[in-house]
């Protein structure tokens, strides 16, 4: 009998050989192990809030979280710029930073969670990412702002989406993109929008960009692929762009001036052909508007899509855990369903041990390529947030972040208040590029993820049983906390923050908590079934 610490070694080899080979620079057609955002409007959410998302789909970010605060600069205070390198000569793959410039710095700039791709700011400003990576012509290493350095821009100077977007063109146009292209999902307290960046070209410094808002009404997606198609300028409260968004196309000879404009296939038409992408718009505008009957296997889809029901936290958090259970994708094992007329299938995807990288495990289906499955749910995720955005409450009291570590289906979202001056030290642990240590919020919950993948079809029921019931009270919670505030806000702003300081420390501290003893049972209970 093969013991289970045994197994967890055997099985665990293709995990960290895979996660030092997935990067963007491997990847410049389309990224389709990197990111999801998903995105809210108001009158499509449950509460009225506004959301946006991100998985951060990547073992080399970051996996530390800390506070920056709201701070006041010198006159002649500058912002540096780096630029992403691999490195590979710590415990784990990871990314150094090439110091490669300095920009001027505001004269005050605002606090913000600093997330690997700085997240939340205290003036209920949001942003997710994902990477879409376009022409590889076009990416130049000339430009001082990458992805990452341009979130953080923009949450120390921005209140408003708009206004973030306005900044980003200002500051590419004068300083550049040295980046791929990439789409941040940007979301105020009354609306969100999708801004897509590519670059403008061999040795040029600059950078193409368009922005799309999505309806108030609608839900929209980014999977790793440019979703932005026709375009009316004349528009401005749904479309904004950068003054080179034809010229560039057409001097390249990827846009007749005689056919529409379609910036996805201008500027990243790899990434429409990536089934790994596309199969994830279609399941989640599927699981929020089933009624449009989408289809699976086709190429494109709405850009956004009204749901047939309000959308709740719970739906959202149940769309991010997903691994197309109960369809014809399903990679858990042994899973039989229907096709469209009813006949019995097994799915050709589905494994024993990790119901969500059959593929990347056997290499069936295109396996580890941009044409290959996937799921939304991944092993390799750094974090993930979805934050809510609310214009009824103040800023101190209106944002919040619900923050998960590492694989969101085995993991829990703890409310993060965007106003909080302080975060449990496992956050803010630097752990897994020095190695394991349960001081370290990932290290926490990966350890889990870990052993609840190698018998997913048991251990999730466990999971379930704690994380389902905790995931509802913080939900339910959430009114109460907020009126809380709210009663202290009126009297002493600062004694609100200090008390949602304490409530999301409290629930951060608590389910690592919950995590390591859950961790302790699996290894009990499972050690012998082998």
């Amino acid at each position: 009998m093969i013991k289970f610490s045994t197994l967890i070694a055997i099985i665990c080899l293709p995990f960290f050989t895979i996660a030092q080979t997935a990067d963007k620079s491997d990847w410049a057609g389309g990224y389709p192990e990197g990111c999801t955002s998903i995105t809210v409007g108001k009158a499509a959410s449950f509460d009225g809030s506004v959301m946006t998302s991100h998985t951060d789909d990547s073992h080399r970010t970051r996996s530390w979280i800390d506070i920056v605060p709201a701070k006041k600069h010198n006159a002649d205070a500058t912002v540096k710029m780096y630029k992403r390198v691999k490195n590979d000569s710590l415990a784990m793959p990871a990314y150094g930073h090439q110091y490669i410039g300095e920009i001027p710095q505001v004269a005050e700039t605002y606090g913000y969670i600093n997330t690997a791709y700085p997240s939340l700011n205290t003036k209920q400003l949001g942003i997710g990412e994902s990477t879409f990576g376009g022409r590889e012509e076009l990416q130049s290493d000339n430009g001082l702002i990458d992805c990452q350095r341009l979130c953080l821009l923009m949450l120390e100077r921005e209140t408003t989406a708009r206004g973030a977007i306005n900044l980003a063109g200002e500051l590419l146009e004068e300083y550049g993109w040295n980046d791929y292209g990439e789409v941040l999902t940007i979301a105020d307290k009354n609306e969100v929008w999708h801004l897509e960046i590519v670059g403008p070209g061999k040795g040029k410094r600059g950078a193409v960009w368009v922005a799309q808002r999505v309806p108030d009404d609608h839900i929209a997606v980014n999977a790793n692929a440019s979703t932005i198609k026709e375009i009316d300028l004349e528009n401005p409260d749904y479309f904004m762009a950068s003054k080179n968004i034809y010229t560039v196309a057409k001097e390249n000879g990827w846009w007749n001036e005689n056919e529409p404009f379609r910036f996805c296939y201008a500027y990243a038409p790899h990434s429409r052909t990536s089934l790994a992408s596309r199969r994830r718009e279609w399941r989640v505008f599927d699981l929020v508007a089933p009624s449009l009957k989408l289809d699976p296997n086709q190429e494109n889809y709405p850009f956004s899509v009204k749901p047939d029901t309000l959308v709740t936290l719970e739906k959202i958090i149940s769309v991010f855990k997903d691994y197309y259970q109960g369809t014809p994708f399903d990679m858990r094992y042994n899973q039989v369903t229907t096709d469209k007329d009813g006949k019995t299938i097994l799915s050709p995807l589905a494994n024993p041990h990790q119901p969500y990288d059959a593929n990347d495990l056997w290499h069936t289906n295109g396996g580890w390529n941009r044409l290959g499955e996937r799921t939304i749910a991944r092993w390799y995720t750094m974090y993930a947030t979805i934050i809510q955005l609310r214009d009824w409450l103040p800023d101190e009291i209106g944002g919040i972040e619900w923050l998960a570590m590492d694989n969101v289906a085995s993991s829990i979202y703890v409310p993060i208040y965007g106003s909080v001056t302080d975060l449990p030290s496992e956050y803010k642990t630097p752990g897994r590029i020095n190695g394991y240590t349960m001081e370290s919020a990932w290290w926490i919950f990966n350890r889990l993820g870990t052993l609840a993948a190698q018998r997913w079809g048991d251990m999730h029921k466990d999971l379930d049983a704690k994380w389902i019931p905790m995931q509802e009270k913080f939900i339910d919670e959430i009114p109460e906390i907020d009126k809380k505030a709210m009663e202290l806000y009126q009297k002493k702003p600062k004694k609100a923050i200090e008390f949602l300081t304490e409530y999301s420390n409290k629930q951060g501290s608590m389910v690592m908590k919950d995590a390591i003893e859950l961790g302790n049972f699996l290894w009990t209970k499972y050690d012998e079934k082998f």
